[in-house]
């Protein structure tokens, strides 16, 4: 892998990670055309997910500062026969919710691994998960008025969320675009709604580097990878603090259209290309 190879994997992960537009599809659609081998670049891919991680705690970190706090008053209220006290606090409840949409997303994870994996086989796969990207952006945006904060969030709310970040695997599917889609038909405030599909990227990209590491390591990589590895992790990181500032601005002003035009766009001509070369 080249270092301008490098360098386009690396905002394109950072980017897509956030933005609306599947990174899993794009970065499979680049690796197909660039010729790169999926195993081959196994470490490397999982090093871009650190990448994107990094920037969520840099724009996050004060969030994520409150949430490890109150994760210790949790405790101590356990521990002293207090409860969990969930509605103590809209950061206290938000962690919860944050536990329970992660877990639906896990277990589709663990249970339909293979199934997901054998998609990334055709790029007509990752097209398909575009256009119903699109299909999802097209009806988050036509959402009408939301009000519900952290208080106001049900359990049921974070499991359908969970659900759409676990439907999200699938490559062509966005993360970002499915957890938000999931928010806004619950009803959160968009700049809560926004806050939340971001702050439930991190125990998702944080497991799928643990499970994918011990393979990666595994695999090994080629001493002359380390350079190109080292700039698409940066740039990873600093593309995914844009995207994010982009798409809280975005989802708060309505603006989700573009993004279902270019998915659709992108699908089309995927989906051109496979006829053409069948």
């Amino acid at each position: 892998m080249t270092y301008i190879q490098a360098a386009i994997l690396g905002i394109v992960q950072g980017l897509a990670e956030f933005l609306p537009i599947s990174s899993s599809g794009h970065l499979a659609l680049l690796q197909y055309f660039f010729g790169v081998e999926a195993d081959s670049v196994l470490l490397f891919t999982v090093m871009m997910h650190v990448g994107t991680l990094v920037s969520v705690f840099i724009i996050y970190r004060k969030d994520i500062w409150a949430l490890i706090l109150e994760l210790i008053d949790t405790i101590k209220d356990l521990c002293t026969g207090k409860g969990p006290r969930i509605n103590s606090s809209p950061m206290r409840r938000m962690g919860f919710m944050i536990i329970v949409a992660t877990i639906p997303t896990a277990l589709i994870g663990l249970l339909f691994e293979d199934f997901f994996e054998s998609l990334y086989a055709s790029i007509v796969s990752i097209a398909i998960g575009l256009i119903f990207t699109g299909i999802i952006l097209f009806v988050a945006e036509r959402m009408g008025k939301s009000d519900k904060g952290p208080m106001e969030m049900k359990w049921r709310h974070a499991i359908f969320i969970g659900i759409m970040q676990g439907i999200a695997i699938c490559p062509g599917v966005s993360r970002s675009g499915s957890t938000l889609f999931g928010s806004l038909i619950s009803g959160l405030k968009r700049e809560f709604a926004v806050e939340f599909v971001f702050l439930i990227s991190i125990p998702s990209i944080l497991g799928s580097v643990v499970l994918e590491m011990p393979k990666a390591l595994a695999e090994g990589m080629d001493a002359s990878m380390a350079g190109p590895l080292i700039v698409g992790v940066i740039l990873a990181a600093l593309s995914g603090i844009f995207a994010i500032k982009a798409m809280i601005k975005v989802v708060s002003n309505k603006r989700l259209i573009g993004f279902t035009i270019y998915v659709w766009i992108v699908a089309a001509c995927v989906l051109g290309y496979s006829l053409l070369t069948a």
